[in-house]
């Protein structure tokens, strides 16, 4: 089952992820991961209190294991850094791929919502 990675994010006023974006990919794919969408912030915030981030990044890996495996490669030590440092208010959700809704539903009738 995939398993995805939202990026959330603004950039920092430096070069460092337009550097990482320059070598991302190819560190992506080597683990079976794909960039599946790219977006910038389309208009002002909605109403809520949460202030939106100007950047959206959405990853899709084979699997949680690949992704632990992009984490952990020792060849992206110096990689990391980069997106760390060329970001600011940074959020980063992970998600199971699902098939369809029914395994949320169940979930809910569990917790009683």
């Amino acid at each position: 089952m995939s398993f995805y990675a939202l990026n959330l994010f603004d950039l920092a006023p430096n070069d460092l992820y337009r550097q990482y974006s320059r070598r991302s990919v190819a560190a992506v794919e080597k683990h079976g991961g794909r960039v599946v969408a790219l977006g910038k912030l389309a208009g002002d915030a909605e109403p809520g209190g949460v202030e939106p981030r100007r950047v959206m990044v959405l990853v899709e890996w084979p699997d949680r294991a690949a992704f632990d495996a992009f984490l952990a490669d020792p060849e992206n030590g110096d990689l990391h850094p980069l997106r760390e440092g060329g970001t600011q208010n940074y959020l980063w959700w992970l998600y199971e791929g699902l098939e369809d809704l029914r395994p949320v539903f169940r979930e809910q009738d569990v917790r009683g919502t």
